[in-house]
């Protein structure tokens, strides 16, 4: 996996975790959102920050880094440790 990248673009939070509809990966035209171990993540190194999976994802787990909501944190971290992002 590639680093450099030293923040997150797009986060997709727990909410995703008991939906996984896939839509989202459906939409991106980068084909940046991968499969993780329980829910889908968004490879910061590709994505081009469209924003067109947040306005498809049916649950609202999509959120740019700085918008994610202090309770759903964790998430980032969790991206950033799947995708090797400091």
């Amino acid at each position: 996996m590639k680093k450099g990248v030293k923040r997150m673009s797009f986060v997709i939070t727990s909410a995703c975790i008991h939906e996984q509809a896939g839509i989202c990966v459906d939409v991106c035209p980068v084909d940046c959102i991968v499969f993780g171990d329980d829910q889908f993540l968004i490879d910061p190194n590709r994505c081009i920050d469209c924003g067109a999976c947040e306005t498809v994802c049916p649950v609202e787990a999509i959120y740019f880094e700085e918008e994610v909501p202090a309770k759903e944190s964790a998430s980032i971290l969790k991206a950033k440790e799947y995708f090797g992002v400091a």
